[in-house]
């Protein structure tokens, strides 16, 4: 059974620099019925102004990853990293025991358009790490590519929990079939475009739980782009 997430419900934060919708729970937009899922805290779809962004804050015992759809965004932290995270590239970091970091629009002309998404990790003090990598559209042509996994299974990100996240692009005839694991749950986010999810049409912005659901296919897309959370079968995230 597939639970849709419609875009137009998820709560919104306007600052000016700053343009942000929230699937769950997140800041000042606080909503019973949606504080997660799974191990799924946060998604955050952030619009950022030129030369605009989040100054130096910290996070402790979460797994952070940033999925770029248009645009550059800047990254530096404690650890020393500092990177330009463009579209097709993929930013996890553990926060674990401590980091402080800063995210900034790289451009002083163009927005930046990503997704920023937290997952609660299966351990906590871990010592903090930082990785990205760059996932090219032919990859996910047609197909949902792994890019985060516990084990770092084909190249992916590593994260300290038992979930997997898939990455595809969908348009036309394209098609794909996932089966996962018995006794799974599993989120689909619509980055852009639309597709329909075992049938049913989704479009920009949505989301979709989906519970017990062993198969699940991705069709009749124009544009897509879209994200598959393969999740423990918890209903709400567990620290």
């Amino acid at each position: 059974m597939l639970e849709l997430r419609p875009s137009n419900q998820r709560g919104i934060a306007h600052h000016g620099w700053l343009y942000s919708r929230h699937s769950f729970s997140f800041g000042g937009y606080r909503d019973p019925r949606h504080v997660g899922f799974s191990d799924l805290l946060v998604i955050n779809e952030d619009q950022v102004q030129p030369g605009r962004g989040f100054d130096t804050h910290d996070h402790r015992d979460m797994e952070i990853f940033s999925y770029v759809l248009d645009g550059a965004l800047e990254h530096k932290d404690s650890m020393g990293n500092g990177s330009i995270i463009r579209p097709g590239d993929v930013q996890m970091m553990s926060a674990g025991t401590g980091i402080r970091h800063s995210e900034y629009n790289a451009s002083s002309q163009e927005l930046v358009h990503f997704l920023q998404i937290w997952i609660v990790p299966d351990r906590r003090g871990v010592t903090p790490r930082y990785q990205q990598r760059h996932f090219a559209p032919a990859e996910k042509r047609g197909r949902l590519r792994l890019i985060i996994s516990p084990t770092g299974a084909d190249d992916s990100l590593s994260v300290y929990q038992d979930a997997r996240v898939h990455a595809g692009l969908f348009d036309g005839a394209e098609q794909q079939r996932v089966t996962l694991p018995p006794n799974r749950f599993a989120y689909v986010q619509i980055a852009r475009g639309a597709v329909a999810v075992n049938g049913q049409r989704l479009t920009a912005g949505d989301g979709a739980r989906l519970r017990n659901a062993r198969d699940i296919d991705f069709s009749n897309g124009d544009n897509a782009e879209v994200l598959l959370f393969d999740l423990r079968p918890n209903e709400l995230p567990r620290y």
